[in-house]
């Protein structure tokens, strides 16, 4: 008892102390629990086999899914606009969103959905993601308390219950405690809480391609001659090829993107072909977006039969015209010994095998302008291609700088497409196969983010890269401690001793003892062991005083989620310490006062709710 007693210590000091990583601390402080005989090889390594870790693993690929697809830049956009300039504002619509949801769907699967939201809100509203994802984190922990599925813990209080013989809880009545600690939370946040958040500057702003777009449109002129023509009944290229017309070679006009637009599919989601190339034929009511100068436009419009579409070369316009979840603009400086060095270019037309193409040059921090351009040392391009093409793009040449993240601003459009619907389908599903238990936990995420990568929402080659395996392997780490606390009896021997001492003064202090022993291990130990050691407790200790034991199983579940002092207490916790950039005693200090308000509200109302 002696040795874990000191280990555990130790491990809290570490984490506190923040020199080293926490994943890092984790492990340590599993190798000990082995290498002092406390735990054998398979208990040492129980975190890793875990569920609950798998399960994790599998969120972030789902989360990842839903920021891939615009979900969450579109969700974060809205967030802004609904706050307007307010950031309270703000930090409650985040809040009550992760409390909502997580009442339905797992607290990691909601803070996993949520988090890089509310990372891009955060920026997107001029605040840092230190001052919302602590508050995402704690509101799904206080959301888990609305409903029976909201949270494990409230499944093991209902089924200590139901094994003894009594009643269980129905699906709502949880939130009769569930909803006063759900408005306490958020007017913590509003009136306190947000005074105690860190200001923590963390270097994963996300790149505001709204704001790139206007510089681009400034410092390159992109939207200069760039043209929409749409083919009309009578014109000849109606089922003919682009390479039967050279209008490179002849009109010095690039072909950039054709959308097929047939009157007979207009209902259908618009068809388009991105990167057109000699052998694509095209049709009538097509729209082609070209690149080329006025005169030349005006006579292929009259030559072929080709209707004009008006084209405001506005940020707005340009964005939609240009960038979606598969295909971006980047900016790519070259270098003295640049392969490129040398090459005559027309503007529009492609500079490579990987169809990347060159939308605009800048040459002395001024835009060219011209037919085309003599590449040469220095110059920096707008180039626009499939976003994986131009991560590839500096690795296939060496002497050739992309400017900015492309993975990073693919995340930030906010245009749905087709797999932006598969994607919200794949959550919806997950949903329900939690909600019904039709597949466990994992099995249900591991089907879900299979689902993402198979129909290309998550690509395979960038699913790994989604997942936060700091948290991950933090947590599955710590799962060894909550089995060395319950093996060695220290964790049973401090409940017996605080149940012994307050349950002769009378049932409100026997309530208090239980809520703060069960909170105290849910800040080191999982919330379901914690519920799973805690539950035989409270229902002994309320049959041998005669009472009533929901009122004893509800505080049993309501403590067990308020693991708001440590970053290991909930996976939740977990997983926004780094993004948040968060401290160990951040937590103290911003979920100290809200354990405090929670215990309050608790003593007072479960006795009211579920009398002794």
């Amino acid at each position: 008892m002696l040795t874990i007693t000191i280990i555990l210590s130790i491990t809290i000091l570490l984490f506190i102390w923040g020199k080293y990583p926490p994943d890092v601390v984790a492990i340590l402080s599993m190798l000990t629990l082995y290498l002092s005989g406390v735990l054998n090889l398979k208990e040492t390594l129980s975190g890793f086999s875990n569920p609950t870790v798998i399960m994790i693993a599998a969120l972030f690929i789902i989360g990842e899914g839903l920021s891939r697809t615009g979900w969450t830049a579109l969700a974060g956009k809205k967030f802004v606009e609904w706050a307007g300039n307010s950031i309270p504002k703000l930090l409650i619509i985040v809040t009550m969103g992760s409390s909502i949801l997580s009442g339905f769907v797992s607290n990691t699967g909601t803070v996993a959905a949520l988090l890089p939201v509310t990372v891009s809100a955060a920026w997107n509203a001029g605040t840092l993601p230190s001052k919302l994802l602590m508050p995402i984190a704690f509101g799904s922990n206080t959301g888990g308390l609305l409903t029976l599925t909201g949270t494990p813990p409230n499944i093991i209080a209902s089924n200590a219950l139901v094994e003894a013989g009594l009643e269980g809880f129905s699906f709502f009545e949880f939130g009769l405690i569930g909803v006063p600690l759900l408005i306490i939370a958020l007017l913590y946040f509003r009136y306190i809480g947000h005074r105690l958040l860190p200001s923590n500057k963390t270097k994963d702003r996300p790149i505001d391609i709204d704001s790139e777009m206007h510089k681009w449109v400034k410092d390159y002129s992109i939207g200069d001659n760039m043209y929409r023509f749409r083919i009309r009944s009578m014109s000849p290229l109606i089922n003919t090829k682009i390479e039967d017309w050279n209008f490179e070679e002849n009109y010095k006009v690039t072909i950039m993107r054709l959308r097929r637009r047939h009157p007979n599919t207009l209902k259908r989601v618009p068809e388009f072909v991105e990167f057109p190339e000699p052998k694509t034929q095209m049709r009538y009511h097509d729209i082609i977006t070209v690149k080329g100068k006025a005169k030349n436009i005006d006579a292929i419009m009259r030559k072929y039969k080709l209707g004009i579409i008006p084209f405001k070369h506005t940020n707005s316009e340009l964005k939609e015209e240009l960038i979606n979840q598969e295909v971006g603009l980047s900016q790519m400086l070259i270098t003295p010994n640049s392969a490129f060095v040398g090459r005559k270019v027309p503007l529009g037309s492609y500079l490579d095998k990987n169809r990347i193409q060159l939308l605009g040059v800048s040459r002395d921090n001024a835009p060219l302008v011209g037919e085309e351009v003599t590449i040469k040392p220095g110059d920096a391009f707008i180039i626009r291609g499939s976003w994986d093409a131009i991560e590839d793009l500096q690795q296939e040449y060496e002497h050739v700088v992309i400017s900015g993240n492309p993975e990073a601003m693919a995340k930030n459009v906010d245009k749905l497409t087709l797999k932006s619907y598969i994607a919200l389908s794949t959550l919806i599903l997950m949903i329900i196969l939690l909600v019904f238990k039709i597949l466990p936990g994992a099995i249900a995420a591991l089907v879900c983010a299979g689902i993402l990568m198979l129909t290309g929402c998550v690509p395979i080659n960038k699913a790994y890269k989604g997942i936060s395996w700091t948290s991950v392997v933090m947590i599955a780490a710590m799962i060894p401690m909550g089995v060395a606390l319950q093996k060695t009896g220290v964790a049973q021997w401090a409940a017996n001793s605080l149940v012994t001492n307050l349950g002769a003064i009378n049932p409100t202090m026997l309530l208090g003892g239980i809520f703060l022993l069960t909170t105290a291990f849910s800040q080191t130990i999982n919330n379901s062991a914690t519920a799973v050691l805690m539950a035989p407790i409270a229902l002994i200790a309320a049959t041998t005083l005669g009472v009533s034991p929901k009122p004893f199983m509800i505080v049993v579940a309501v403590s067990a989620s308020t693991a708001f002092l440590t970053p290991v207490g909930t996976t939740t916790n977990a997983m926004v310490m780094a993004a948040g950039g968060y401290k160990f005693l951040d937590y103290v200090k911003v979920g100290a006062p809200l354990l405090f308000l929670f215990f309050i509200t608790t003593i007072f109302l479960v006795p009211l709710f579920w009398p002794f």
